[in-house]
């Protein structure tokens, strides 16, 4: 399906951006920084704004949510905005019992760690999404009219990653019914009663999936699947009963294309970039790639270079700063930020970010600081 002409990368105005050409293995002028989770707690504007407003509310209110999504551009002058919305959004869309409790989490009515419960929750049809995602597509759309005239001195404007939990993800708080340290739930149905899980699977999927859809037709520029929990499994365990089911989330959104035309008029299409990151997930990273991805984030533990070794040559991989250096002094922040710069260029391309979330108590100031010193040192290391 070739996306609307309307489209930030149909309408030549992303598609040349820093962060969409590191992702199909391009370095342009300076290597591209965003921040997971870099709309949220650690920004005053935004704690402001959420005064006496529910997380999901706040998802679900497409000007609150686009406001939120773009207070860290204007701040950091990052060199994309990331959704900002949450894993279980989908499924508050479709009618599932579950609210976000403050200090804890996804909290569901009930767990869905046996075939019954499996059953009840997979009754529910992925395809309502359509039906109740509009304030999504606002939020979207709301977000890119603001991002289209917005550049943070790449001379394109900035562009909007959609966001989506991976199915394991989604299916480990279902079954356990909240957050759990092992996902004990989730790791016994899959081996117990190998059908039910598939079921559930399938269906997360197929609501990510749509979910994901749903942001990169509103106007997203690129893709990124989150497996938080993805690290609790071994290879094995991942690659047959957890991979699967992650390609197919994806497979709602590898269809989508935008056409372009080059210096001598001639037409072709390029498909929507898409980016996968897990957690913890170092011995997963070959596999990750695996299910059809474009670019890999590699979480903190594993330093860039020896991921490559990993994945192979031609990925272009996305981290991977410790976050928790974020509070250091800054000649060891420095250092560190080079470090992973440095070791980004054993890629074809990198896009800079953390190895996972900014943590709340960070510094605003820092987060700027890290941005410009990525676009001044990173004019080296795109030319490496």
């Amino acid at each position: 399906m070739i996306l609307s002409a309307q489209h930030p990368l149909s309408a030549g105005l992303t598609g040349d951006s820093r962060l969409v050409r590191a992702y199909r293995g391009e370095r342009a002028d300076t290597t591209p920084v965003w921040f997971m989770r870099q709309a949220g707690r650690s920004l005053p504007e935004y704690r402001d704004l959420r005064v006496g407003t529910r997380m999901l509310d706040a998802c679900l209110d497409p000007a609150m949510a686009s406001e939120i999504t773009l207070q860290p551009v204007r701040r950091h002058k990052v060199d994309a905005g990331i959704f900002f919305s949450d894993i279980v959004v989908p499924l508050k869309l479709v009618g599932v019992d579950v609210e976000i409790q403050p200090g804890r989490g996804p909290v569901f009515g009930r767990g869905y760690a046996d075939a019954a419960g499996v059953a009840e929750l997979t009754a529910i049809d992925p395809a309502r999404l359509d039906e109740t995602s509009a304030p999504i597509t606002e939020a979207v759309q709301r977000t890119i009219a603001e991002l289209s005239t917005t550049d943070n001195g790449s001379g394109t404007a900035t562009p909007l990653i959609g966001f989506a939990g991976a199915p394991f993800t989604l299916a480990a708080y279902l079954a356990e019914g909240g957050p759990s340290k092992d996902h004990m739930a989730a790791r016994t149905l899959m081996h117990a009663d190998p059908g039910a899980w598939r079921a559930l699977m399938e269906w997360t999927a197929e609501l990510t999936g749509r979910f994901l859809r749903t942001q990169v037709l509103a106007g997203a520029s690129a893709a990124q699947l989150f497996d938080s929990w993805a690290g609790a499994l071994s290879l094995a365990d991942y690659e047959a009963h957890v991979a699967p089911a992650s390609a197919k989330a994806l497979a709602h959104v590898h269809d989508l294309s935008y056409e372009v035309t080059d210096a001598a008029g001639a037409r072709s299409t390029r498909d929507v970039p898409v980016v996968h990151f897990g957690v913890g997930t170092g011995e997963l990273l070959s596999a990750m790639h695996g299910i059809g991805v474009d670019a890999v984030g590699v979480d903190y533990r594993v330093p860039l270079d020896v991921a490559v070794a990993r994945i192979g040559e031609g990925v272009p991989l996305q981290g991977n700063l410790d976050p928790a250096l974020l509070a250091a002094p800054w000649p060891v922040l420095e250092a560190a930020v080079r470090d992973v710069l440095r070791r980004g260029t054993a890629a074809p391309a990198h896009v800079f970010n953390l190895g996972h979330g900014v943590p709340p108590e960070t510094d605003p100031a820092v987060l700027t600081r890290v941005v410009e010193l990525v676009h001044e040192a990173g004019v080296h290391e795109a030319g490496a």
